[in-house]
């Protein structure tokens, strides 16, 4: 008796775990149908503005290592 309602149990968990994960991807589908892609022509200044800003933090790191590293040089210069 007992193992009988452990399987209409399992069998009720399946059901619903599917039942849920049909339903999730619906809802996927409804939100992917309501996403605004950008153009072409805005990918392409997006994607420029993000090297620039690369370049322009890159440089600034170098800049800064470069001034540090002569720091440190110049600090243990004096003290040997």
């Amino acid at each position: 008796m007992a193992d009988k309602a452990k399987n209409e149990k399992k069998e009720g968990f399946l059901k619903r775990m599917a039942h849920r994960f049909v339903k999730g991807c619906k809802d996927m589908k409804g939100e992917i149908k309501k996403v605004v892609w950008p153009s072409k022509k805005q990918v392409i200044n997006n994607t420029a503005v993000v090297l620039a800003s690369c370049v322009i933090v890159g440089a600034f790191i170098w800049i800064l290592d470069a001034v540090l590293s002569g720091l440190v040089n110049l600090l243990l210069g004096l003290a040997g």
